[in-house]
C-alpha cells in the first residue's frame, strides 16, 4: 500500500506522568506513516486527490498541544483518532512517538512508543 511519510516532527508539549513534565514541557518527536492509495494523485497531479502532509502535520501538532496526557500511548491514539476523522481516504496509520528528554537517570537517545491502527479499529 502507498504511504505518506512524515519523519522527525518536533513538537513542544506537556505530556508525562511526572507533574513537572506538565509544567515545564519538553520536545517530542513524531514519525507518522499514513497509508492510502496514491495512484490517482500520481496521474492527476492534483492536491485534492491526496492528503496534504502539511495538513497531517498541523493536525498532529494541534492534538499534541491542546491537552496534557500522562501516557504517550494516549497521545498517539488521540492523533490517530483525529487523523481518521479528518481524512477519510487514509486506511491505516503508524505512529512512533519519541520522548528524547524523559526525566530518567540513564544515558539514552530517546524513549517512546510505536502503534499501528487501521480504520476498522475505529468503526
Amino acid at each position: 500500500m502507498d504511504k505518506i511519510i512524515i519523519k522527525g516532527l518536533t513538537v513542544f508539549a506537556y505530556h508525562g506522568v511526572n507533574p513537572e513534565e506538565k509544567i515545564s514541557g519538553q520536545n517530542f518527536i513524531l514519525d507518522i506513516i499514513a497509508y492510502k492509495s496514491l495512484a490517482q494523485p500520481g496521474f492527476s497531479d492534483n492536491i485534492n486527490d491526496t492528503v496534504s502532509y502539511s495538513k497531517i502535520l498541523k493536525t498532529a501538532t494541534k492534538v499534541m498541544t491542546e491537552n496534557k496526557y500522562d501516557l504517550l500511548e494516549k497521545v498517539a491514539q488521540k492523533i490517530i483518532e483525529q487523523l481518521f476523522k479528518e481524512f477519510e481516504s487514509i486506511n491505516k496509520i503508524d505512529i512512533c512517538l519519541k520522548k528524547p528528554n524523559a526525566p530518567i537517570s540513564a544515558n539514552f537517545e530517546y524513549v517512546g512508543i510505536e502503534i499501528s491502527r487501521t480504520r476498522e479499529n475505529f468503526v
